[in-house]
Formats: structure tokens, C-alpha cells, sequence
């Protein structure tokens, strides 16, 4: 765990490089996992962000998670999704800064999901702004994203390289709300019959669910 500065103060971030290294040479694409709402105790150390982490780490991929402004020893107080893309943002410049691996497997839960999907837009339409131009989004995975609580109206991402997964028995988001985002946005999509928003006792589907979205061929 280290802090980085960031416009709240600091952000506490967890990267894994592979070999220890960040600029492994057969390493090429960097994961980074935004966590859940933290006004309902979402931190980076979330099962399902975890599980993301795991996925990422086990196929060859460095790993970096963070908590937002005010949760764990970031500083700042919550900021409604815009102050938390902000986050996301200056976690990627200081990604930028560690290492020369420029694709990006980008990955949010919940509330995390909607602000990932913010960030990969920023990366995607407006990188210049941030300093991240070399880089290329090369998966966005939203996992039971906050669809009902965050304008989506506006949200414009890459079809191709976006997927969806939730559960049908989720009963903290709607799941014929995410089911009607996902097919607005023409995204692939994975239902997991019977699990709930958490996905307790599902992981290790999640997890196979993950791989399989991410190495799919278009």
C-alpha cells in the first residue's frame, strides 16, 4: 500500500507488479478497479473487486486498486461519482509514471462500475487533457454497475469492448435496468441465474465470466 497525492490530498493505492517489476517486459496491459459506493462501506478490499484483482493478476496483468476520496487513508469526503473519476484519473497519470505497460483492462463494481466507465470515457474521447494519450483501453468490465442512482443518459463507450456482468437476484440495483443500459450501449452481457448484487458463493463464476468476456474474440 503506498499514498499518492491527489487533488483531495492522497490516495491510498495497492499496485501488484508482475515479477515485482513495472516495467516487466512481457507485461503489457495494466488493470485498474474502482470499488463500490463507500457511503455503504465499499473499500478496494471488496470480494468482488478482489476477485477482479485475482482474474487480472493470474493472467498476467499488473494490478492496481485504490480507495476514493475518504475511504481507508485516502483523504477527502465522497463526491458522488465526479470527485471519484477525478480519483480514478490521477491514478492512472501516476500509473503512467510506473511503468511503460500502456493497455488498459479497466474494471469497476456498483458504484465503481459507473465511475470506470466515466474514466474509460475520459481515456477514450479526451486523453490529451489528462496526459494519457499512449494509452489504449483494451477491456472495460462493469460488474453489476450503479445504472439507476447515476445518469447514464449521456455515457458513450466502446460496444466492442465493453461487457456487463450481474445477477438476477440483485436487489441493490434493478436488473431489467442493467440489462436495458447494457442493450442501449450494445453490450455483451452475463446473468448470473440466482446470484445477488454481492455475488456470495459466485465468485468463482465471476471469475471464469471475467475470462472468458476478456479474451472473447469479436
Amino acid at each position: 500500500m503506498q499514498l499518492i497525492p491527489a487533488p483531495a490530498g492522497v490516495l491510498e493505492v495497492d499496485a501488484l507488479w508482475q515479477q515485482d517489476n513495472p516495467n516487466d517486459p512481457n507485461t503489457d496491459t495494466v488493470a485498474l478497479l474502482c470499488h463500490p459506493n463507500p457511503l455503504f462501506d465499499g473499500t478496494m478490499n471488496n470480494k468482488v473487486v478482489t476477485t477482479m484483482y485475482r482474474f487480472a493478476r493470474d493472467n498476467g496483468m499488473h494490478v492496481v486498486r485504490f480507495n476514493f476520496r475518504g475511504v481507508g487513508q485516502s483523504t477527502g469526503e465522497h463526491d458522488y461519482a465526479e470527485g471519484e473519476v477525478v480519483d480514478a484519473m490521477t491514478v492512472l497519470q501516476w500509473i503512467a509514471e510506473q511503468t511503460n505497460a500502456r493497455k488498459l483492462w479497466l474494471g469497476g463494481f456498483s458504484f465503481g462500475g459507473y465511475v470506470i466507465a466515466r474514466a474509460a470515457e475520459q481515456v477514450i474521447e479526451a486523453p490529451h487533457v489528462w496526459g494519457l494519450s499512449d494509452f489504449e483501453v483494451s477491456k472495460i468490465a462493469m460488474i453489476a454497475p450503479s445504472v439507476e442512482k447515476n445518469n447514464t443518459s449521456d455515457l458513450s463507450l466502446p460496444a466492442d469492448k465493453t461487457f456487463e456482468i450481474y445477477g438476477n437476484a440483485d436487489t441493490v440495483i434493478d436488473p431489467d435496468n442493467m440489462q436495458e443500459f447494457a442493450e442501449r450501449l450494445g453490450l455483451a452481457v452475463s446473468v448470473v441465474d440466482g446470484a445477488g448484487h454481492f455475488f456470495h458463493g459466485r465468485l468463482s463464476e465471476l471469475k471464469k465470466l471475467l475470462e472468458q468476456h476478456s479474451f472473447a474474440e469479436h
